[in-house]
């Protein structure tokens, strides 16, 4: 049997970045119906839609989905989940990982939400620190924890492949609130925990 990959994308959104993508290929001294070409605008428009479908998608209800009541109050921290998205200057990726805390306040969530909260704001355009701030909020506002920190850090293609072109510098990123933000020894027990190898 042939192999046939099944994708759902809008047609309208798809045929209108399609013509632009095509006309952009052109503009920049390509053939656009060469063979290698093709069928580049219908694989970049359909590309385009995956990589910012966060836009459809609620950070919060995904943390509701799995809300569980817990009489916890411990830190519970999950490191090092990848992350993939797209700087809004240049439109070229950045991509690191995401490093999230939170003390929950009667109340946990699945870990696996948290991952998908950073793919619910990594999968649009963005900048580092926007994106830092609004995975703090969604766990803020979902679940009303006793403190959030989230840390992240990024290597950005717009640096390393054009401009100023530095290609081994990364980006760090923070945000902290509630007793991550007003107790100096909960966050430097966060830092230290993300720093370290525990395996």
């Amino acid at each position: 049997m042939a192999y046939r990959k099944i994708d759902q994308y809008d047609e309208e959104i798809t045929s209108g970045l399609m013509a632009h993508y095509r006309s952009a290929l052109q503009l920049l001294g390509e053939d656009a119906e060469r063979e290698g070409l093709q069928k580049t605008p219908e694989r970049m428009a359909k590309a385009m839609q995956y990589l910012t479908q966060g836009y459809e998608m609620d950070a919060k209800e995904i943390l509701l989905s799995a809300k569980f009541k817990e009489d916890v109050s411990e830190m519970v921290i999950v490191k090092d989940i990848e992350l993939y998205s797209m700087c809004e200057h240049h439109m070229l990726p950045f991509f690191g990982k995401a490093h999230i805390a939170y003390i929950p306040n009667g109340y946990i969530t699945g870990l696996s939400k948290l991952g998908r909260v950073v793919d619910v704001f990594a999968r649009r355009l963005q900048v580092q620190e926007r994106l830092t701030t609004q995975i703090l909020e969604a766990i803020k506002e979902a679940l009303n924890p006793l403190g959030v920190a989230v840390v992240i850090e990024a290597k950005h293609l717009c640096m390393m492949m054009r401009g100023v072109q530095k290609q081994n510098s990364t980006t760090t990123t923070s945000a902290f609130d509630g007793e991550f933000l007003h107790n100096h020894i909960t966050r430097n027990e966060f830092l230290k925990l993300i720093a370290s190898d525990l395996s």
